[in-house]
């Protein structure tokens, strides 16, 4: 939880402009909306073990490093695109410093939200 809070204040400060509301910690999720209608789930239990999952429009796509995917060049993180297929994740890596993944990975998907 303590790391929920700490990206909270992290992405309240970078991101002031473009948000709609504060950021809300409920149980074990952080939950971040754009005002351009982007809505981003963040659960970090820790560095190695992360999931982000967006929604825009009518897309839900999906961060996370549950290892079930040994055949991406990536593992254990993956994407699940809008379509659902499970693709290498070209963002996020295990072990780096969290706000860094959020970080980068926010900067992405404000601008292209579907990651195309």
């Amino acid at each position: 939880m303590l790391l929920h809070l700490d990206l909270k204040n992290e992405i309240a400060a970078r991101y002031t402009d473009e948000l709609a509301v504060d950021p809300a910690i409920a149980q074990d999720a952080l939950t971040v909306t754009f005002l351009n209608g982007l809505v981003v789930e963040l659960r970090y239990l820790n560095a190695d073990e992360y999931s982000a999952q967006w929604l825009w429009r009518e897309a839900l796509l999906r961060i996370d490093t549950a290892p079930i995917h040994p055949e991406l060049a990536t593992f254990p993180n993956h994407f699940h695109d809008a379509e659902g297929v499970v693709k290498a994740d070209t963002l996020t890596v295990p072990g780096r410093e969290p706000w860094e993944n959020v970080r980068v990975l926010l900067d992405t998907i404000i601008k292209k939200p579907l990651l195309c």
